[in-house]
């Protein structure tokens, strides 16, 4: 059976593995790596799991007891040497994809949201909307009487950070209703 893809041997996924790796913002579940690594025809899930478990027991590549990946310095040594073998083509697809998977980590490292239990059986629901240096630029605290409630409001706030920052300041904004 002919080859597909331009990735044609375990060590090219190891290297492709490596480069993926080297570019993520913070450690990823096993998930993340296969959607990441498998962006050519060439690899198969079999070929990719014991390729990303061999760079595991060689130490070019971490994996946490919660099960995130991150790679080594000496993955990243090995990995910046060897990169340059990779096809042009799957590299840009790789790096498209790992873009979009950055902006997604990045996003969800800034926005927060904490529920706490109030002794009048309410809940106080904490949402906080951070830049870059984790500072605030929207901390909002409600109160709602229910758990469901608060868990609600915590997920549409995750949802729509965004959307709500900018409807508070353009309430702010408006010109006073006489």
């Amino acid at each position: 059976m002919a080859h597909v893809g331009f990735i044609q041997d375990k060590l090219e996924i190891k290297f492709l593995i490596l480069y993926v790796a080297s570019r993520l913002i913070e450690p990823v579940p096993f998930e993340a790596m296969q959607e990441l690594t498998m962006c050519d025809e060439g690899i198969d899930f079999f070929d990719f799991s014991e390729c990303l478990s061999a760079l595991v027991s060689s130490g070019h590549l971490t994996v946490s007891e919660d099960g995130l990946y991150a790679i080594t310095e000496k993955g990243l040594h090995n990995g910046t040497i060897c990169e340059s073998s990779l096809p042009y083509s799957v590299r840009l697809r790789a790096d498209k994809n790992i873009t979009i998977y950055n902006q997604k980590l990045k996003r969800r490292s800034q926005i927060k949201s904490e529920i706490t239990p109030r002794t009048n059986g309410t809940y106080t629901v904490t949402l906080a909307f951070n830049d870059d240096a984790d500072e605030s630029i929207l901390k909002m605290e409600l109160m709602v009487p229910g758990e469901v409630m608060a868990q609600d409001l915590a997920k549409r706030f995750r949802e729509n950070a965004e959307q709500l920052y900018s409807g508070v300041l353009n309430a702010l904004f408006e010109e006073p209703k006489a």
